[in-house]
């Protein structure tokens, strides 16, 4: 499409919402979701955004505050997880409906919408990350938002819709740091397709309000020597680089659902002759994640985009009969089986290589009554050390222990270790031999930790077990440094 055709396309009056189906679409959603919301349990993020939004701060060795403050809130509220998972379902439906706006300022009408809005709902990637509430599940909601936002800013062409755009980016900025490739998408696809929009003060209004927010964050992030960044660099090791996030690429049409890639493929048609700056994101994502060594889902919030524009494409093309919805209907089941807790654990289980998040979801209640057992006999207020957040998570918000909860992990370890020597101390997980022996002269191994029906979690895979140390090698303070890591 010629430079004129581009603009024509982003001129032409956006269609009514068709809420009626649009709504039933998320209601529908939300209904399966609410199910099985509580059905296992907390997961071990969700133990660490609540307890570090009770450590305020304006950032974190591995994310910005809002997530954290929202999860805090959240758990001061009666039921236990079910406040956090409300959270996610509200992201989730979120999207949906999002997802329908965005195939309206494509210019779609109803049966484009609700294909749009069907396919947000049955598509693995949003249905797995609305499992548990955290920065996953956010960060979509954001980039839904803004593709939304940007979409109107251009049909509209004013400096208030591009304010929105602006205040989305800022918002989006304080809950996940991938929100700036988000940003660079936008930035490009204008450079590139709607040079005319950066004649105009709108966009630059729009940067700046995306950018103020996030100062507070940067300035924390450079004071603490740039441990985001380290904790990239980690992320990225773990995941293989470049070579192993290219190795993973083939993932992202799977999460898209393997029934939706053809909707998909027509939106990429679409988009590479209207609305082109939303395909600029898209492949500036994938690019970008992919050259620092990010996970497959990351890029997969722009799949909303691909899902929009091609019912839009399906609609003008009469593409819409049975096959569609089936195929929506197909990639829900599939949706729905791999990313919720609908079987019990011990089936369930069998399903971990596909998604491994769901058994992270089961057992950690048995893990607690596991340590307190451990705990009898030992004086009171003996303190625990854990390998991991997830470990000291549970503990701290499902065990109450008598002695302070510790963890060398990411933002854990900046909490610091309790004063004094650590005379006697409880460690619990993934840790081996060698390396509790590099801080206590006396180890012994109490008991290994177990799950319920045999399930596999991180804790079974990485053999954790319940250790009694003595005879330090130090204080804690000096002990602290060797005992902290990212991961």
């Amino acid at each position: 499409m010629s430079r004129t055709g581009e603009l024509a396309a982003t001129a032409r009056p956006r269609p009514q919402l068709a809420w009626r189906p649009v709504l039933l679409i998320a209601a529908a959603a939300v209904a399966v979701h609410l199910t099985v919301a509580t059905r296992y349990g907390w997961h071990r993020d969700e133990f660490y955004y609540v307890v570090t939004g009770r450590h305020p701060a304006w950032g974190y060795v591995d994310q910005p505050p809002l997530t954290p403050l929202l999860a805090r809130w959240a758990a001061e509220l009666p039921g236990g997880v079910l406040p956090l998972r409300l959270l996610a379902i509200a992201c989730q439906a979120g999207c949906v409906v999002l997802a329908a706006q965005l195939a309206a300022e494509f210019g779609g009408r109803a049966r484009a919408q609700a294909i749009a809005a069907g396919a947000t709902a049955a598509s693995v990637a949003f249905v797995a990350a609305s499992l548990l509430f955290g920065t996953t599940v956010t960060d979509q909601l954001i980039w839904a938002a803004m593709f939304v936002a940007v979409a109107r800013a251009l049909r509209l062409r004013t400096t208030p819709a591009w304010a929105v755009a602006g205040v989305l980016g800022g918002i989006g900025l304080e809950n996940k740091d991938t929100v700036v490739v988000l940003l660079l998408g936008v930035a490009i696809g204008l450079l590139l397709w709607h040079r005319d929009a950066l004649r105009t003060p709108g966009p630059w209004l729009a940067g700046a309000l995306a950018v103020v927010p996030a100062v507070p964050n940067v300035v924390w992030d450079a004071r603490h020597g740039w441990p985001n960044l380290a904790m990239a660099r980690v992320l990225g090791d773990r995941t293989g680089g470049p070579l192993g996030a290219l190795a993973q690429l083939p993932l992202l049409p799977l999460l898209a659902g393997p029934p939706l890639i053809v909707l998909c493929v027509l939106g990429v048609r679409r988009l590479s002759r209207e609305h082109r700056w939303a395909l600029a994101i898209a492949v500036t994502a994938v690019v970008v994640f992919t050259i620092g060594g990010g996970k497959p889902y990351y890029p997969a919030p722009a799949l909303i985009a691909l899902f929009a524009a091609g019912a839009v494409h399906a609609e003008a093309t009469g593409r819409t009969g049975r096959r569609l919805p089936a195929a929506i209907v197909l990639s829900g089941l599939i949706a729905i089986l791999i990313g919720y807790p609908v079987l019990p654990a011990r089936a369930q289980n069998a399903l971990r290589p596909l998604n491994p998040t769901v058994m992270e979801t089961a057992g950690w209640p048995e893990l607690v009554d596991q340590v307190r057992t451990a705990a009898t006999g030992l004086p009171p207020g003996t303190p625990i050390l854990t390998s991991n957040y997830g470990e000291a998570g549970a503990l701290t918000l499902l065990g109450r222990p008598s002695g302070p909860v510790v963890s060398g992990q990411n933002s854990y370890a900046d909490w610091g270790p309790p004063a004094g020597t650590p005379d006697t101390v409880l460690c619990v997980g993934e840790f081996k031999l060698p390396y509790l022996h590099r801080f206590w002269s006396d180890v012994r191994e109490i008991a290994p930790i177990t799950t319920p029906d045999h399930i596999r979690d991180q804790e079974t895979d990485g053999h954790a077990a319940i250790y009694e140390c003595r005879r330090p090698h130090g204080t804690w303070a000096q002990l602290w440094p060797a005992l902290r890591h990212y991961d």
